[in-house]
């Protein structure tokens, strides 16, 4: 089978190359930041951006937030089924 992801380069304007299941918690950041956050069951979503900012949002069931996030905060986060996008 071809992979055409072998010679692309990664771009925040192409697709995700991974997604990793996310653990909400207050103490520690995401292994790898996320380029957008796919959430199966809607509900209030706390994070941390990329920019150190922290923001709850409430999202519905099947969501795909397109927000850089470090940390996915487990404080008034809700929703689940939560996923990091990543491109590395």
């Amino acid at each position: 089978m071809t992979n055409p992801f072998e010679s692309r380069v990664s771009s925040l304007n192409g697709p995700a190359r991974d997604a990793a299941p996310v653990t909400p918690d207050d103490g520690a950041d995401l292994a790898q930041t996320a380029v957008a956050l796919y959430v199966e069951t809607g509900g209030a979503l706390s994070v941390i951006t990329v920019t150190g900012a922290t923001r709850t949002l409430n999202v519905a069931d099947h969501s795909i937030l397109p927000l850089g996030v470090r940390r996915v905060l487990a404080t008034g986060t809700t929703a689940g089924g939560i996923h990091a996008l990543l491109i590395g």
